[in-house]
């Protein structure tokens, strides 16, 4: 068995979930996210390429999840649009397919990932990385191919919308410091 095979078994037997876990918040389906994990592992591994120990193995596959759900996406956005519905159309889906009551979405009885499925891809890759993954802006930026401006106009995007479906949950960066500000008065 060679050096780089026993990695990816090693890799898929202690990282393997957590992986999977990955790519599943990130598509939202267990099928996509399996698809996704497998064509992460193909770009890793392709070769017999040498990754290294287990943690860099584990940090090369997250790597090539991320550019492969955010290439996939811009590839969709580059194919003329499908009907509306379409199996594997994303972004077509109704509202319905993502959160079982559409009503409800506003209620603080949503669940976070049912809320993260709603963003767009890009604004979804850099909420996960962030938050989920507790990337620094410029780590999430240099792991999706941004700039570190786009990440942050990404990240504003989309905790705006997810305060809107989330009340109850504090997206407070854990470096951002509140500012009161005040009007007239001696200076």
């Amino acid at each position: 068995m060679s050096a780089w095979s026993r990695t990816l078994d090693e890799l898929m037997r202690e990282r393997g979930a957590a992986l999977f876990g990955y790519a599943y918040v990130l598509t939202g389906d267990a099928n996509d996210a399996e698809d996704l994990l497998q064509d992460a592992l193909v770009r890793t591994f392709r070769s017999g390429r040498k990754v290294g120990d287990l943690t860099s193995a584990h940090a090369y596959v997250k790597r090539a999840i991320s550019s492969a759900f955010v290439d996939g996406h811009r590839r969709a956005q580059a194919r003329p649009q499908r009907e509306s519905g379409e199996a594997g159309d994303l972004d077509a889906r109704p509202a319905s397919a993502v959160s079982p009551d559409p009503a409800g979405a506003v209620t603080a009885s949503l669940d976070l990932h049912s809320a993260i499925l709603t963003l767009p891809p890009r604004e979804r890759a850099c909420v996960v990385l962030r938050y989920l993954e507790d990337l620094p802006v410029a780590a999430v930026a240099s792991e999706l191919g941004l700039a570190v401006g786009s990440v942050k106009r990404y990240l504003s995007d989309g905790v705006k919308r997810l305060r809107v479906i989330c009340t109850d949950v504090d997206f407070t960066e854990p470096d951002t410091v509140p500012v009161h500000t005040t009007t007239g008065g001696p200076r």
